[in-house]
């Protein structure tokens, strides 16, 4: 079930900050932490599972059961990427349903047509706004919580321009979205005029290397905004490491200890073996 945390906590200041995971191992870090959101980012998610780009290539199949699995294992509330919904209007029915069946709290939803493309990469196309009018009522009648929110997502903005993405914001916001997302707006100056628009959440998407500016929380604030998700950070710090990592093994010939790393007994306990080993020291295995 949604987390009701995230809701109360979208009502009081500042920007919740939500880092972006892609797998256990990065949703277990995050989530001990302090964070009052995880992000699970599709871009990171579809890389990690599946070695392939954002694409529209990863099924509904695909995301929920990662998805739900993340969330079962963090008890931070997580706010979780849905793409176009997978389909037509009765697969976004679907969508809302398995999502929050899966315990994911907040739902990101996008206009662009299928299959869709990383919001920070070319070519997108967005679908008309009457579509995705009809995604987002479908999206909230299907709900079982009202603590379950959903975050319309346009990717007009590159395409079709700042006016657009919020005459699209605006429509969206009558539909039924809670969170609203226009991706991809390029100055600090665009970021303040979509911040004056609307009296609704703001959600900002800080990818390192994007098109938007990179912006501290306190500034995003100031802005209007109340989300700032950071979907890249997590992956692009992983395989900058295991670069670092592995290219010493191949130079040495051994682990010099050079790049820096988790200890081994934190991990251990980080997976829960602190928990098994209780269980066998109960039970009497293996003695």
């Amino acid at each position: 079930m949604a987390d009701p945390a995230l809701k109360k906590a979208l009502k009081k200041p500042g920007v919740i900050v939500a880092p972006g995971v892609f797998d256990l191992i990065s949703a277990l870090v995050a989530d001990r932490m302090g964070f009052k959101a995880l992000y699970v980012t599709g871009y990171g998610t579809v890389a990690s599972a599946m070695g392939l780009p954002d694409a529209g290539i990863a099924t509904y199949r695909d995301m929920v059961e990662r998805i739900g699995t993340i969330a079962k294992m963090t008890k931070t509330p997580v706010i979780a990427d849905a793409d176009t919904g997978y389909g037509g209007l009765l697969n976004v029915r679907h969508t809302i349903r398995g999502y929050e069946e899966a315990g994911v709290t907040a739902i990101q939803l996008e206009d662009q047509e299928f299959p869709k493309k990383c919001g920070h990469t070319p070519n997108r196309r967005v679908i008309p706004t009457a579509d995705m009018v009809q995604k987002i009522k479908v999206a909230s009648d299907s709900r079982s919580s009202k603590d379950f929110l959903i975050i319309a997502r346009t990717d007009s903005r590159t395409g079709l321009g700042l006016d657009e993405a919020m005459r699209r914001m605006e429509a969206y916001a009558k539909a039924g979205a809670d969170v609203l997302f226009i991706e991809a707006p390029e100055t600090e100056a665009e970021m303040e005029t979509i911040g004056k628009r609307f009296d609704q959440p703001l959600l900002a998407n800080m990818v390192n290397g994007g098109k938007t500016p990179m912006l501290p929380a306190k500034r995003l604030a100031e802005l209007g905004y109340r989300i700032a998700i950071f979907p890249a950070t997590g992956f692009l710090a992983t395989a900058a490491a295991l670069e670092g990592a592995y290219g010493e093994l191949k130079e040495a010939g051994t682990s010099t200890g050079k790049t820096p790393m988790y200890a081994f007994s934190d991990f251990n306990t980080l997976i829960g073996f602190p928990d098994v080993w209780e269980f066998e020291k109960k039970y009497g295995v293996g003695e």
